[in-house]
C-alpha cells in the first residue's frame, strides 16, 4: 500500500493553500467549493499530498496548543536557517532555535499562520 493523503481540519483551507503554494512549494491538484473548501495539496515531487479542509463536524484541534511533538509537517529543505528566514518574513513564526541531531541532521520548527507545526529538515544521510 501507499499513503495516498494525511487531512488536517484548519480553520481557513482556502488560505492555508494560497499560503503553502507561495512559501512551502505545494500545489493545489484537487479543490472543492463550499461547505468544506478542501484542498488536495501536493509536495514539489508529487508523491506526498495534504488535504486541508473545514469541516464542521469535527473542531479544529488548537494547532497553536499543540506541542510540536504531538504534530507536524516535515519539509526537506536545502538550506534550513535560509529557509527559516524566509519562512518568518512570510508570517511563520519559530519554535525554538536551529538545531543539529547527533547524526548531522538540522532542524528547524516553526508555526505555519494557523499554528500548524512546520518542520525543517536537511537530513545527514538521506532516508529510505
Amino acid at each position: 500500500m501507499k499513503i495516498e493523503h494525511v487531512a488536517l481540519n484548519v480553520a481557513d483551507p482556502v488560505a492555508m493553500a494560497t499560503w503553502y503554494e507561495a512559501n512551502l512549494g505545494m500545489r493545489t491538484v484537487r479543490s472543492f467549493g463550499p461547505p468544506n473548501h478542501a484542498r488536495f495539496m501536493a509536495d514539489a515531487s508529487g508523491q506526498t499530498m495534504l488535504e486541508i479542509y473545514r469541516n464542521p463536524k469535527a473542531p479544529v484541534p488548537d494547532y497553536p496548543k499543540m506541542d510540536p511533538l504531538i504534530l507536524h509537517v516535515a519539509f526537506a529543505v536545502d538550506d534550513v536557517k535560509a529557509t527559516r528566514a524566509r519562512l518568518m518574513q512570510a508570517g511563520a513564526t519559530a519554535v525554538g532555535e536551529m538545531t543539529v541531531t547527533d547524526s548531522g541532521d538540522e532542524l528547524a520548527m516553526l508555526r505555519d499562520p494557523w499554528g500548524l507545526a512546520v518542520q525543517l529538515v536537511k537530513r545527514a544521510k538521506a532516508m529510505g
